[in-house]
């Protein structure tokens, strides 16, 4: 699916730039070394010999966005289990996870990172369910660097069977954890100087025993991994953790230590006052998924509640097959408005709040590098550049955040830079034959 040369910029000229929460007209932003290295006036600093520049005048930058919670292979899973609860929407993609193949992997792979880039996202991660092929891990990998995007992998892992998911996962999914750790070793060695990164995923609280929890915190923790867990998206979590083990599922991971400052819990709809200082006094990160816990039923996170408890929060969209877009510009505007909506507030969560959350919300905890001030000298050359006038219900602009929260969408976005490579220009992919990839999902077989 090749398209061409990496575009590497050197100066993007005369842009409006968000920094340190303004809008800064006509300035240039000189890139170097996958870094910005100045952003200055236009014309105060000549672009360096040689150098591509990108002319962005009328256009805004802003960061690049952290679409903190996704799977991958769902993007050949559109619409399933529409109308569905969570449990059985779960035993639905369940199925065609197991059956999943390396080429499935890497079409869907290669069309959700797609998407994500065309909507302004620069970084993914990537929560991976347990699965025991290790072609499918290398098809993933594949995928990820034939798009360009910078992505956080977190290996699937599990160690309770249960064919119900109740208590425990798939057995067809399932793998000694002696075994998982190694190849993901294998895995974080192949991708070391690339722009992917490990880490390692649990399903839920009720899919590791207590062994497996203190095993898989300690793997991590040796190798400086962060870890997501699906946390308090429904009731469930709590319900089968008190009948199981008299803890809520709270409680039940911090008595068995897997609560720690690495660890990204994702959803927590369900999570209480108690569960919100727990998490934050072991320095624990949300991803809050308003668009899937819209589909699928499951309720409204508690956003303003775990940020006044002092909890790093950051944005994602989940998996194509239960919100089911990759746009994270989609996913900033009904995060905004599902809080406006639930606490009858229209001031909550403005655009300044929405892309510190999408951009640098759970940043620490994901081992990437802050970017809690927009656009700034010295941090990565991850960002995204929109033009309004691609879109003329934008138009006109009275206030540049304020179009992009409630009327921007993945077609305002014209460059997208990851480490200084365009691979996205003029809204189309610079790295992936965008017609053939369409026509291979026209013709997959679950589409007929």
């Amino acid at each position: 699916m090749a398209v061409g040369p990496l575009q590497h910029i050197g100066t993007i000229a005369r842009a409006t730039v968000w920094s340190r929460g303004a809008w800064l007209p006509g300035q240039d932003v000189h890139l170097a070394g996958g870094r910005i290295t100045a952003l200055v006036p236009h014309g105060t600093v000549p672009a360096a010999e040689g150098a591509a520049v990108l002319d962005a005048e009328g256009a805004h930058l802003i960061p690049g966005l952290v679409n903190t919670h996704t799977h991958l292979h769902q993007a050949l899973m559109r619409g399933i289990g529409e109308g569905e609860p969570l449990l059985s929407w779960l035993r639905l993609v369940g199925e065609e996870t197991v059956a999943l193949t390396p080429e499935a992997a890497y079409t869907a792979a290669v069309a959700a990172s797609l998407e994500a880039l065309r909507s302004g996202t620069t970084t993914l991660v990537e929560h991976m369910w347990p699965h025991r092929s290790a072609e499918v891990h290398d098809a993933v990998i594949r995928a990820l660097e034939d798009t360009g995007v910078r992505a956080v992998l977190c290996r699937g892992v599990a160690d309770r069977a249960d064919a119900t998911r109740r208590w425990g996962i798939d057995p067809r999914l399932l793998q000694p954890l002696d075994g998982l750790f190694a190849h993901t070793d294998k895995l974080a060695a192949a991708v070391q100087g690339s722009r992917i990164a490990l880490g390692l995923a649990v399903p839920n609280p009720r899919s590791l025993t207590p062994e497996g929890m203190r095993a898989v915190r300690a793997y991590a923790q040796e190798r400086g991994l962060p870890v997501s867990i699906h946390l308090l998206e429904t009731a469930t979590d709590e319900e089968m953790c008190r009948e199981r083990t008299g803890l809520g599922a709270v409680d039940f991971l911090a008595e068995n230590g897997f609560l720690w400052e690495r660890l990204l819990a994702v959803h927590c709809v369900e999570l209480d006052a108690a569960g919100q200082a727990a998490l934050a006094r072991h320095g624990v990160a949300v991803s809050y998924n308003p668009l899937s816990n819209m589909r699928l039923g499951s309720g409204v996170a508690p956003v303003p509640a775990m940020l006044a408890a002092g909890l790093p929060v950051g944005l994602g969209v989940d998996g194509a097959a239960s919100n089911d877009t990759q746009d994270l510009l989609e996913a900033m505007r009904i995060g905004s408005y599902l809080q406006r909506a639930a606490h009858r507030r229209a001031d909550l969560l403005g655009f300044a709040d929405m892309l510190t959350m999408a951009a640098d919300g759970a940043n620490a905890v994901l081992g990437l590098e802050p970017r809690p001030d927009g656009v700034l000298p010295g941090g990565q050359a991850d960002l995204t550049l929109l033009r309004f006038d691609r879109d003329f219900g934008c138009l006109p602009v009275r206030d540049p955040g304020a179009t992009l929260l409630t009327t921007g969408s993945h077609r305002v976005v014209d460059t997208v830079l990851v480490a200084g490579e365009a691979v996205i220009r003029d809204g189309r992919s610079t790295r992936v034959d965008e017609a053939e990839l369409r026509a291979t999902l026209a013709a997959w077989p679950s589409c007929a």
